[in-house]
């Protein structure tokens, strides 16, 4: 509780903010793409609160947010001290949205590079139905596709999803995915227990959704190269991904 508390302390805007739906966007420098997303996906009619979890990033994303604040009186901010990487950004998201007074029923993460489609989003939500834990916008199930990326990064991508579905034994197309809908509930079982830092949250929320007996649905998605900016991937938190991956899950 103290630290949901103290998490409230560090958010801008209206906390009593009553929505069905939670969207959770990680930045780090994406003063280029975040107001186009935000508009876009305010446009969807949807019954949202939007929670920018910004890692104090230095060209002034959460300034942006902040203009974006007085347009949508459902746009929250939390600013964070340093870059501390995508899997704790999502959990400090899940955690915000708990500690609401009006908690979200459902909890929809994504890129906020554009690399995924906001009116996917709809589609997530279709799919979501009682004792389902994750609806994951997949690329490689059928229907779904990524592009322009280089042969280099799909090989990479398609590769870590073979090596996580051979650890975690969970038969998906796709494992690392952040397009994702959670329900609230399996959220609200879970959070305690995440211990990811970066990209590997990914594998750890399927895992525990698999273990919790919550289910997991794919649907297809096209996965695109961000608008404007740079990757924030870096050889460090793929490192972590598979560390996460061969010390922790392999554990049981």
């Amino acid at each position: 509780m103290l630290e949901g508390a103290f998490m409230l302390c560090q958010l801008t805007g209206d906390l009593t903010v009553r929505s069905q739906i939670g969207v959770i966007l990680p930045t780090y420098c994406e003063s280029q793409n975040v107001e186009g997303l935000i508009d876009e996906i305010e446009t969807l009619g949807l019954d949202a609160s939007i929670l920018v979890v910004d890692d104090s990033s230095p060209d002034k994303t959460s300034e942006i947010v902040k203009k974006l604040q007085k347009r949508y009186t459902n746009l929250l901010l939390y600013v964070r001290s340093q870059k501390g990487g995508l899997g704790s950004a999502i959990t400090d998201g899940f955690r915000v949205f708990l500690s609401l007074a009006n908690p979200p029923k459902f909890m929809v993460t994504m890129d906020a590079d554009y690399s995924h489609d906001p009116k996917a989003i709809l589609q997530l939500l279709q799919r979501m139905k009682s004792g389902c834990g994750i609806v994951i916008g997949s690329r490689y199930c059928r229907g779904g596709n990524t592009a322009g990326w280089s042969w280099t990064r799909k090989v990479v991508s398609r590769s870590a999803n073979v090596v996580a579905k051979s650890v975690v034994g969970v038969n998906l197309h796709d494992y690392t995915s952040g397009f994702r809908c959670y329900s609230a509930e399996f959220v609200r079982a879970m959070v305690d227990s995440l211990q990811s830092q970066t990209y590997e949250i990914q594998i750890e929320t399927v895992r525990q959704a698999f273990v919790r007996g919550f289910g997991i649905v794919e649907i297809p998605v096209l996965f695109t190269n961000r608008k404007h900016g740079k990757s924030k991937l870096t050889s460090a938190e793929i490192q972590g991904y598979t560390s996460y991956i061969f010390k922790n899950v392999t554990r049981g």
